[in-house]
């Protein structure tokens, strides 16, 4: 298969394993359909459960590791301002975000109707749904309004916290030692406090990871930083043993590998997987929305055979992956996620001037009246 050059097939394939486990772990986790297959096949679906969620650490050892070769790819420090690249991942990830929160509160409002379970979420208050947009709702302590979203939140946090370190370091070598740093900070002190799982700085060793592993797939400084994340994650072990965090180290020194040996760019040659990885957010998105509909048309059905799981299961499963195909096209894309940026601009611009003309036919009258007076 031909691999576009800005492409990495590795980082596809396990971004699309992964989005697939986080997909599974919810599907065994919520609603009427997750305790019929629980109880129908209690070993597969009670690891899925269980285990599933550690996925979520290949999101964030490869978001560190690509947000290394954006900000940093020599190890230098960030020599523009962080506050435009802040904004433009803002926008990045809002975008689809805030289009797929839509599509959650719609089915919310709907499997609401036919299934009365905890897993739909509460009908959004104003200051919960402003929290959600600003990317605020784990630290304002609001309900999410669909699950896994807080990641998008997490995600935002740590490229900024990395951008912010990466320009805050002024010079090369300084600046990855700092991020290394603050990293380890995280795998012995935050990260094994979970009252701080809503903060940049719980997630921050495997984002960190990820950006050395970066720094090290570099030939003149391979050893040298295989060498600090393994000695950082080891001693991390001893103090507290995290199997999440051995699994990112694992990911970390195979996307350095990876990149080192140049698999990272042509292995493995699969169009399935590829397709999944490039979609894997769209899949992370819309989801939980189609979940929840399938949970309540099962509620329905008041049958609990394992032939109804599984069919439940396969067609959650299947409208999730084709609604994630869609909603990739014609709102996550580049192209697609460029249009609405410029409409919605476009609109605001709109506004803003329609305001400002009527602020100055306010100002007219208001001088008009004055000196009639």
């Amino acid at each position: 298969m031909s691999t576009p050059a800005h492409r990495m097939p590795l980082i596809d394939a396990l971004k699309g394993v992964a989005a697939l486990l986080v997909l599974l772990n919810h599907f065994s986790s919520y609603g009427p359909l997750a305790a019929a297959a629980r109880d129908a096949f209690p070993g597969l679906f009670g690891w899925l459960y269980e285990y599933a969620r550690m996925a979520v650490q290949v999101f964030l050892v490869t978001a560190g590791f690509l947000a290394a070769r954006s900000l940093s790819p020599e190890g230098q420090a960030l020599a523009r301002p962080p506050l435009p690249l802040i904004w433009k991942r803002y926008l990045r990830l809002v975008i689809p975000y805030l289009a797929a929160l839509g599509l959650a509160i719609a089915a919310a409002a709907l499997a609401d109707h036919w299934l009365d379970d905890e897993a739909i979420p509460a009908r959004a208050t104003l200051a919960q749904w402003l929290a959600h947009v600003f990317l605020l709702q784990g630290l304002l302590g609001h309900e999410a309004l669909s699950a896994g979203i807080w990641y998008i939140a997490i995600d935002f946090q740590l490229f900024a916290l990395m951008a912010l370190l990466l320009w805050g370091g002024r010079r090369r070598y300084v600046a990855p030692a700092l991020v290394l740093a603050v990293a380890g900070l995280a795998l012995f002190g935050f990260n094994r406090q979970p009252e701080w799982n809503n903060w940049a700085i719980y997630f921050f060793g495997s984002y960190g990871l990820g950006a050395a592993a970066w720094w090290a797939s570099d030939r003149r400084q391979l050893a040298a930083w295989m060498g600090v994340m393994l000695t950082v994650v080891v001693a991390a072990m001893l103090v507290d043993f995290r199997l999440r965090i051995v699994l990112a180290l694992g990911i970390a020194l195979l996307l350095a590998v990876g990149r080192r040996q140049g698999f990272l760019g042509r292995w493995p040659e699969s169009r399935g997987l590829a397709f999944l990885g490039g979609i894997s957010y769209s899949i992370f998105l819309v989801h939980f929305p189609v979940l929840l509909l399938v949970n309540a048309a099962y509620a329905q059905f008041e049958t609990a055979s394992p032939a109804s799981v599984v069919f439940g299961l396969i067609f959650a499963l299947t409208a999730s992956l084709g609604i994630a195909a869609l909603f990739y096209r014609w709102i996550e894309s580049p192209p697609a996620s460029q249009r609405i940026a410029a409409a919605c601009g476009a609109l605001a611009g709109d506004l803003l001037a329609g305001l400002r003309r009527s602020l100055t036919l306010a100002q007219r009258l208001a001088g008009a009246v004055f000196r009639r007076a």
